[in-house]
């Protein structure tokens, strides 16, 4: 099982994590989206395509694009389409 927590609350959990370049990418019923916010924010990755990116919001605290996923990821990357992922430095990632 991998939780994706931020302050002592679990945002993401799922037993079926894809790990790309070292990240654990949540399948989208894995995520609670009630602490998620989609954001105006893109960036470009070669070879995964376009990224989306949301804020996340627990215990008051609210992380500015803190998660992406890459809703229509390049056909190298359609494993992880519509996955979730989080930044590490702002989000707990832990494997039990």
């Amino acid at each position: 099982m991998v939780k994706a927590t931020v302050d002592g609350v679990v945002v993401a959990e799922s037993e079926q994590t894809v790990v790309v370049e070292g990240n654990h990418y949540f399948p989208p019923e894995a995520v609670k989206w009630e602490h998620f916010t989609e954001n105006t924010n893109h960036t470009v990755c070669p070879w995964k395509g376009v990224a989306s990116y949301y804020d996340v919001r627990a215990n008051g605290k609210q992380l500015e694009s803190a998660a992406w996923t890459y809703p229509e990821p390049s056909r190298a990357a359609t494993r992880i389409g519509k996955y979730v992922a989080f930044y590490k430095h702002m989000v707990k990632i832990e494997q039990g």
